[in-house]
């Protein structure tokens, strides 16, 4: 039954984990909607914080492409992992989490960030394979050309991702206005999510 629902759409605060892929610095000239999508990602990360969702970071090449950007609070991330591998799913995020879930892992990944059609779409892939359920927050993705992000989102579809946006995602985790952490989460969508153009996609 937990299964079916993932296969629908639900999340489950206890059975989900967030990815967050390679937000750094040294992307932001090259990509039109860079400061709108960490607008985006902050909210996400920040409720994500407040309900105690696992977080795992990675950085790309970071001696060459620095660190994930300081509007950024990942305090609570669970481990920073440097890479070059473009997935995300390196030997030591695996091992992580294992560690967080188990061998069977988590039911469904939150996967965010950079670049939509390279290091996400990668490890989307390899999450798909594990057989997890994935959602892409594509409000809080980007890569260097709108053509890109809009044929990635929907490659990312047709392997069977949910692609979806952080406020869906924000609202699935609480489910009922009761949540215990509701008031504190309403400051955050308070305003709408900052436009990144996917409707122009």
């Amino acid at each position: 039954m937990a299964r079916q629902l993932t296969k629908l759409g639900y999340l489950d605060v206890k059975k989900t984990l967030f990815m967050l892929c390679d937000l750094q610095d040294k992307f932001r000239p090259g990509m039109k909607m860079f400061d709108p999508v960490i607008k985006n990602t902050s909210k996400l990360l920040q409720a994500g914080k407040i309900l105690d969702v696992p977080l795992i970071v990675t950085e790309h090449y970071p001696e060459r492409l620095g660190s994930i950007v300081k509007d950024l609070d990942i305090s609570h991330a669970k481990g920073v992992y440097p890479k070059t591998l473009f997935s995300m799913m390196i030997p030591e995020v695996q091992r992580k989490i294992e560690e967080l879930y188990g061998p069977a892992g988590p039911e469904t990944v939150v996967l965010f960030g950079l670049e939509s059609h390279i290091c996400l779409e990668q490890t989307a892939m390899d999450l798909l394979n594990k057989g997890y359920t994935v959602h892409v927050a594509a409000d809080c993705s980007v890569s260097r050309t709108q053509e890109d992000r809009k044929f990635a989102l929907e490659r990312l579809q047709q392997y069977g991702c949910f692609v979806t946006t952080s406020e869906n995602v924000i609202f699935k985790l609480m489910r009922d206005k009761q949540h215990p952490a509701f008031d504190k989460v309403r400051h955050l969508v308070r305003e709408p999510s900052v436009d990144t153009e996917l409707a122009k996609l």
